[in-house]
């Protein structure tokens, strides 16, 4: 699934379980391994959500995003925070379980 600048908000709040939302870039060597890979680990969530940096600055204003691949967690609604670890698959899935046990937020 794809966001942008005009949907994603709305999209986030409305969509039922666990969404990993990533920002990439196709310039970005890392991204494109994480648009290859991660669809296909068998990650806890529902869904993996991409968004485009280049084509969506508002979004990477508002969610402080300074290196790529960028990632995030929301849950029915509710923004966990980033997750700061490799792409591999263990570290993915411990990032995701301790994001899910923080107090969620407000999407940025």
């Amino acid at each position: 699934m794809e966001l942008t600048d005009f949907d994603a908000d709305r999209r986030l709040l409305d969509l039922p379980g666990t969404s990993m939302v990533i920002f990439t870039s196709q310039g970005c060597a890392a991204c494109r391994y994480a648009r290859q890979r991660l669809p296909h680990l068998g990650l806890p969530v529902d869904r993996v959500v991409w968004i485009d940096a280049q084509e969506n600055s508002g979004l990477v204003q508002r969610y402080e995003v300074f290196h790529l691949p960028a990632l995030f967690v929301v849950q029915n609604g509710e923004f966990f925070g980033a997750l700061h670890t490799s792409l591999a698959p263990a570290d993915l899935c411990q990032a995701l379980t301790e994001a899910l046990a923080r107090a969620p937020e407000e999407l940025p």
